[in-house]
């Protein structure tokens, strides 16, 4: 069996690496505004039945005057799934239900209803097999064609040097993960999403784990542009009530149909952490 412990390092190293650039961006962003707001870090241990080594991780947090909160969460952990949860994850199974997973996770409810709200996670895992997984999408409460146009552009580019046909295979999917059935819409417009890109050998591996790089790399090239884009511009007591009514189904979905909140509870994660995908606020009407 391949030893992944080097593995899920480089790709913890790259996790924690991207963390640091964008939370320095947003502070900048912020600094912009006129505003001394910064991230707060707070690390956290997971705690096992037997006491055994768990892992953990770091959440950072920040709220200020352009994003109202923003969590952006490295995590690295071990151990061995419930039987029954093992049964739902690649590569797992009662018999063999260790793993380990390493990742990083941001979520962004900005203060301005123009700017859009936005996901980016990528991950990499580990159980009898490996793979990445992860992705990004927009979720504006009130959409501009042109930051969704850009939006899409960033990761379709960066899709492009790997496989032709993974920016459509991996919209589509967005568009299907991203969706809320109960209220039979879209979370938001879309952008990536990508699971189980495994790694039998050396060569796959590199090639995948250059590929989340690249993910990375354009959340950070093109989430600031559109932010700076849209943070100055008046809003009104109703656009700030379809912010607060979006929110409301934002929330929905993450705590009814995501699979990444569903994980870290199963796993044994920081609830704050897992939950800083929350909004500040929300209504429901």
């Amino acid at each position: 069996m391949t030893d992944w412990n080097p593995y899920t390092q480089r790709a913890r190293d790259w996790f924690e690496t991207l963390r640091t650039r964008i939370c320095a961006a947003f502070e900048e962003i912020e600094r912009e505004a006129g505003s001394d707001a910064a991230f707060t870090y707070t690390p956290w241990d997971r705690s096992t039945e037997d006491g055994s080594e768990g892992g953990g991780g770091v959440r950072a947090v920040m709220k200020g005057r352009v994003f109202e909160k923003v969590g952006v969460n490295v995590s690295t952990v071990q151990g061995e799934f419930a039987p029954q949860f093992a049964a739902t994850i690649n590569g797992a199974s009662a018999d063999a239900p260790g793993f380990t997973a390493t990742g990083i996770s941001l979520v962004a409810h900005m203060a301005n209803p123009h700017v859009p709200a936005v996901h980016m996670n990528t991950r990499f895992l580990t159980t009898s097999k490996a793979w990445f997984g992860g992705g990004a999408d927009l979720n504006p409460p009130i959409p501009y064609p042109e930051d969704t146009e850009a939006f899409h552009a960033a990761f379709r580019a960066a899709c492009a040097p790997f496989d032709p046909t993974w920016y459509e295979r991996f919209a589509r999917w967005a568009d299907e993960y991203f969706f809320i059935p109960h209220r039979g819409v879209a979370r938001g417009v879309g952008g990536i999403f990508y699971d189980h890109l495994e790694c039998p050998d050396d060569a796959q591996w590199d090639r995948h784990f250059a590929f989340t790089r690249g993910v990375g790399e354009a959340f950070l090239r093109v989430f600031p542009r559109i932010v700076r884009q849209r943070m100055g511009t008046e809003w009104t007591p109703a656009d700030r009530q379809t912010q607060l009514e979006w929110r409301g189904r934002y929330a929905e979905f993450n705590l009814v149909y995501d699979r990444g909140t569903l994980f870290g509870l199963k796993t044994g994660g920081n609830v704050d952490a897992i939950l800083m995908s929350l909004p500040p606020e929300a209504v429901w009407s």
